[in-house]
């Protein structure tokens, strides 16, 4: 019977001398052939040592993802193989006794393998490999002692393999459980240490630490992006946030990178009332425009980008400028780059103020007729944003260049600010975009 007993560099180097069988089999083992594989299997117990060390030797020779664990330490992977050899080999002979212990067993060692980053296969490449230098030395004493013994043995064959496959099982799903325990702590530490990042809290004796964790250099260039929903008609800005699905975190707002530029492999991070992305920053100066004039934002999202930084610790900066970028967008949506709207940002960090200053520039057109005020505030806007031409602006609102410096001599007459003074036009264009962007 060539298929059962041939040499141990055969048996170890191929496929198991018989091959598994399905879960569900009809048993061959009687009496005799059970007391057969008892006396064998008892001869190995009391050579196990010699056994672990030819089976540590196999895998140091034939598995490459157990050198590094067996050059580190010989001493532990050689006391793990000896307990798993001694409580599987030990089933053979008491099922009943060791079958628990060999289970627990095999679960530490799949968990222990899923620790160590060695790749299930090569896990379950050294289970085989263990069951099949087993299975031979139980031919081999068992054809030393009595030949004719072995066609009795080969009635127990199906049972010896389908006791390795049900360990290969038991392996299997302990590897996938501690991955998968592995994976979310992975995950659960990344996002701690961003949120630490973004916080400005993460301590610079950490800082090499989570540069190597993200990917990201230490002492690289970055700006944040932060996203939100628009705010509804008429809502304040306390309203505003991104959308909500039941109590959980934010969802991620669809945003979209333009992909050739480096910070499209951006990390994002949801926050109460924003997400934000890590964008790091390789390019020339103008790098940041071009990104924003290529961000892809669906209608009704907000989205704001902060002044470039220097290294990951100034990260907490990066995303108050971003915050503060987020806030300068209009309430309808779009996308605003910080370092162009200096202005802008100087009204929505101080709201309070703000106010002040929209109360006291243009609180006299509030006496006006609503829509005699909206008509006067619009020419003004289109005025400022024209670059104070007349013609421009009446361009822009359909009227006569005249129309327009009559309106803003009205405006002028009524809250006694001189358009052509620098500091009054300062205060008005300042004024104005604190009626737009907090609505005082």
């Amino acid at each position: 019977m060539p298929q059962v007993v041939r040499s141990r560099n055969g048996a170890l180097r191929g496929p198991s001398p018989v091959p598994p069988l399905p879960h569900r089999f009809r048993s061959l083992a009687d009496r005799e052939s059970v007391e057969v594989l008892h006396r064998a299997a008892r001869v190995l117990v009391a050579s196990l040592p010699a056994l672990t060390d030819r089976l540590v030797e196999a895998l140091y020779a034939q598995e490459p993802a157990y050198r590094a664990a067996i050059d580190s330490d010989r001493a532990e992977v050689w006391q793990e193989v000896h307990h798993s050899l001694r409580h599987n080999v030990g089933s053979l002979i008491q099922p009943r006794e060791f079958r628990e212990s060999a289970h627990r067993t095999s679960r530490w060692i799949g968990e222990i393998r899923a620790e160590q980053g060695v790749p299930l296969d090569a896990v379950l490449h050294a289970f085989r490999m263990g069951g099949a230098m087993v299975w031979q030395d139980l031919v081999d004493e068992t054809a030393r002692r009595d030949p004719d013994d072995i066609r009795l043995l080969v009635h127990v064959a199906a049972d010896v393999w389908n006791f390795v496959d049900e360990h290969c099982g038991v392996v299997a799903d302990a590897y996938r459980q501690a991955e998968r325990r592995l994976s979310w702590r992975r995950e659960n530490r990344q996002r701690l240490m961003v949120a630490a990042l973004l916080d400005g809290t993460a301590r610079i004796a950490d800082l090499a630490e989570a540069a190597e964790m993200l990917g990201l250099p230490e002492q690289g260039r970055y700006a944040v992006l932060a996203v939100a929903e628009g705010r509804r008609s008429g809502a304040g800005p306390a309203d505003a946030g991104v959308a909500r699905h039941g109590p959980g975190p934010a969802a991620r707002t669809p945003v979209v990178l333009p992909a050739a530029h480096p910070g499209a492999a951006a990390l994002w991070h949801p926050g109460p009332d924003a997400e934000f992305a890590i964008l790091p920053l390789t390019g020339p100066p103008g790098e940041l425009s071009e990104l924003a004039a290529a961000l892809d934002v669906p209608a009704g999202t907000r989205a704001g980008i902060g002044s470039a930084v220097e290294g990951l610790a100034a990260l907490g900066d990066a995303r108050r400028l971003a915050e503060t970028a987020l806030r300068a967008c209009p309430a309808t949506g779009g996308t605003v780059l910080l370092d162009e709207h200096l202005p802008d940002a100087l009204v929505v960090s101080s709201p309070a103020l703000a106010g002040a200053l929209a109360d006291r520039v243009l609180g006299p057109l509030d006496r006006l007729d609503p829509a005699d005020r909206d008509v006067i505030v619009e020419t003004l806007t289109a005025w400022l944003d024209a670059d104070g031409s007349a013609q421009r602006a009446g361009a822009r609102l359909y009227c006569h260049r005249n129309t327009v410096l009559n309106r803003l001599r009205r405006f002028e007459q009524l809250t006694g600010r001189c358009l052509t003074r620098p500091r009054d036009a300062v205060e008005v264009s300042l004024a104005l975009a604190a009626r737009r962007l907090l609505g005082t």
